[in-house]
């Protein structure tokens, strides 16, 4: 895909901090949780989230999500959003200080000072979505306009 739309897709992610996360559990139902993220040059998300909790179990046992990420309050001409899908893991090692070291830049709030807060997010997991599909939804430009980005895997 052009380079055009990957820069037009981390413009937009840049410019919001929350994302959807859909998975299913280990019984097949469906679930759905709001996130903070960070997202990275290539497009990756990263997300702090409790292995223990009812999505970050999904997420260890599937290791695949779908989600979106959209503007809040849009009137239907000025509808902005992404759809994706794609592989995700827990960090760990260096993968985890690089990911931790991007979501604290994120949200500086997290080492304002608040001792109970940093304790709390430096022993939960981090995480890294790393997407193969997204789609940008852009009324903007013309009602049900949709540029679509697939990741290309290195042979």
């Amino acid at each position: 895909m052009s380079k055009g739309i990957r820069d037009r897709l981390l413009v937009f992610l840049k410019a919001h901090r929350v994302l959807t996360v859909a998975v299913t559990d280990g019984e097949g139902r469906p679930h759905a949780a709001a996130l903070f993220y960070a997202v990275d040059k290539e497009l990756r998300f990263y997300v702090v989230t409790e292995p223990s909790s009812q999505h970050g179990m999904a997420m260890l046992a599937r290791g695949e999500v779908a989600g979106t990420v959209q503007r809040d309050e849009q009137q239907w001409r000025e509808i902005q959003g992404v759809q994706f899908h794609g592989a995700c893991r827990q960090l760990d090692g260096a993968e985890r200080v690089k990911g931790w070291t991007l979501y604290t830049a994120r949200f500086p709030f997290i080492a304002s000072g608040n001792l109970l807060l940093t304790s709390a997010l430096t022993k939960t997991a981090i995480w890294r979505i790393e997407p193969e599909w997204i789609r940008l939804i852009d009324n903007r430009i013309a009602f049900g306009h949709k540029e679509e980005w697939r990741r290309h895997r290195r042979q």
